[in-house]
């Protein structure tokens, strides 16, 4: 007989439930809300914890199941455009999961979950624990490295301090350059086809000065952004949270602006580079 503490099941399903909405979000683009994805996964890990308790014991049929999943998903990412694709790859990778720690159970002869295939353990959290990160990682690479690769002209349009500069952008899913606080897109501009429209302390030669420029003016609308590209291992580039962003008159919130130093085109007539939104 196995001796469920309901507290050490909640916070193993808590992680893994996290994880899993996380590894979703990232992969499809999704903007990233993290008390949202806390509280899904919250939702998830109750719902585990209240299948062993008595009477319960039907949440545990693949309905309820569903259920669970898809309000898990509309919690972490609901108004999300991407919320379909959130939902479906949320599911294909705890179905990924689900089959890496079933692999372990039967090569390590452990057990790593209990009734109704729940995860838990009480032989070694951490190996359960290091499992969730690794998939995690696995899953993240693998669906990014596999994404569709797409190319066209758009036009852009960029609002910063109440000023508007219209410009032609490439819109590019190979281009996965984001912001780290919320996963959302980062454009890269040429800073000179900005130059109307950038306050006085943005020199993209000097991003960090820049920073610095811009906060003991009282503001905090710099960032800096790390990047990779061929030839460069790590740089970072100077990033302007813009008013608004509008693509193909379509607006897209308050994105970040990073601003290249060196033209970002191939002599195909584009200023500045986006992702797939």
């Amino acid at each position: 007989m196995t001796v469920v503490y309901i507290d050490l099941l909640f916070l193993l399903n808590l992680i893994a439930n996290y994880l899993l909405l996380l590894a979703a979000g990232r992969i499809s683009g999704a903007v990233l809300v993290r008390w949202r994805i806390g509280l899904g996964a919250g939702l998830g890990a109750l719902y585990a914890a209240l299948i062993f308790l008595p009477g319960l014991v039907w949440l545990a049929y693949w309905p309820c199941k569903l259920a669970t999943g898809v309000l898990m998903s509309l919690v972490a990412y609901g108004g999300e455009r991407h919320l379909l694709r959130v939902t479906v790859i949320f599911f294909c990778a705890s179905a990924a999961l689900a089959g890496a720690v079933l692999g372990l159970e039967l090569l390590g002869n452990v057990s790593l979950t209990v009734k109704h295939r729940v995860f838990y353990t009480q032989l070694d959290i951490r190996l359960l624990l290091l499992l969730f990160v690794a998939c995690y990682f696995v899953m993240s690479a693998f669906f990014r490295r596999t994404g569709q690769q797409g190319r066209e002209m758009v036009q852009l349009e960029i609002v910063i301090d109440g000023k508007e500069a219209r410009l032609t952008a490439l819109r590019d899913t190979g281009h996965t350059l984001t912001d780290p606080a919320d996963n959302r897109p980062v454009v890269v501009v040429y800073w000179k086809a900005l130059t109307n429209v950038l306050p006085n302390w943005a020199d993209p030669a000097d991003p960090v000065q820049s920073v610095e420029r811009c906060h003991a003016a009282g503001s905090r609308q710099a960032r800096l952004v790390p990047y990779r590209a061929v030839g460069v291992d790590h740089g970072v580039l100077l990033a302007v949270r813009a008013q608004l962003v509008s693509v193909e008159g379509k607006p897209q919130g308050r994105l970040l602006v990073a601003l290249s130093p060196t033209p970002v085109d191939d002599g195909g007539g584009y200023q500045a580079l986006i992702g797939g939104i």
